[in-house]
């Protein structure tokens, strides 16, 4: 069930990154960071209303370590959003995505220091061929042309994903509710929280973004909708397994963005990434058997 969960998520992350990628060039990074939850709130809540009819289930109690997950989940990928669309403004669209995607590896790392993830031998061999293959697709020989900045805000964003999962997943773990029924509370909590700060800043700082974002229905409503499906089969995924293992396997997005940097964006793909192609099967492989 993780293994489907995390390919719907990817999936739908892929088309998400793309239309931000789309959407940064006439909106502004908040902007373009909002846009990712300003209607998936409505839509997570309607998925939470559906579990509830089909399966009922007594209501959270909020505690103090649910909370502290939740806030820093919140402003965390809020942070590595913002990251990423900066990383679209300063280099290409696969590219920015490849960098982002260092998140897998630094998930392996950081879940190991800080929660004691347990990863067998063959895990981490998972995890370190598809940092490899990233690389590999994503780099498309611009990576000797890369400034120092944007290697930084790479590994910062990444870094950024990977603790935004690390506490989904233990926020996950400390409701007491069916497996469905967390990941859909925990899903509708952050994705809230998260609009609310959003919201509140450009109220108050920004007012001609969100009217850029009134004037883009269409596209504000798009890049929410890719978000809320993406967002739900990854706190599904990660409400199941550890997030080392969910993230290296859904790096597959890796093939879902060429594909669309080819078909979509009209962006060249050249036969050389093969290779990494072929290396992001063998680690989803190698971390599916271990």
């Amino acid at each position: 069930m993780w293994i489907a969960f995390t390919l719907l998520a990817a999936f739908a992350q892929s088309w998400r990154n793309a239309l931000q990628s789309q959407l940064s060039k006439e909106v502004k990074v908040a902007g373009v960071t909002l846009a990712r939850f300003l209607y998936a709130g409505p839509l997570a809540l309607l998925y939470l209303g559906t579990l509830h009819l089909w399966r009922p289930a007594p209501l959270p109690q909020l505690s103090l370590p649910l909370t502290g997950f939740i806030v820093g989940a919140a402003v965390m990928q809020i942070v590595a959003t913002g990251l990423m669309v900066r990383l679209f403004q300063m280099k290409n669209f696969s590219v920015g995505a490849g960098l982002a995607k260092t998140e897998a590896l630094m998930a392996a790392i950081l879940g190991t220091l800080l929660f004691g993830t347990p990863l067998s031998a063959l895990g981490w061999l998972g995890v370190c061929v598809g940092a490899v293959a990233v690389v590999l697709l994503s780099g498309r020989g611009h990576w000797r042309q890369l400034s120092g900045t944007t290697l930084v805000i790479g590994l910062a964003c990444g870094t950024a994903f990977a603790l935004t999962s690390l506490w989904i997943r233990e926020a996950s773990l400390v409701l007491p509710l069916p497996f469905p029924h967390r990941a859909a509370w925990v899903l509708v909590l952050v994705i809230g929280l998260q609009t609310l700060l959003l919201l509140g800043y450009l109220g108050l700082r920004d007012r001609t973004t969100l009217l850029a974002l009134w004037q883009r229905p269409k596209a504000t409503f798009l890049v929410s909708l890719c978000s809320c499906i993406g967002s739900i089969g990854w706190f599904s995924a990660m409400a199941l397994n550890a997030v080392p293992y969910v993230k290296t396997l859904g790096q597959i997005e890796v093939f879902f963005t060429l594909a669309i940097a080819a078909l979509w964006l009209k962006q060249r793909v050249q036969l050389k990434e093969a290779a990494g192609l072929v290396l992001i099967a063998v680690a989803a492989i190698i971390v599916m058997w271990s």
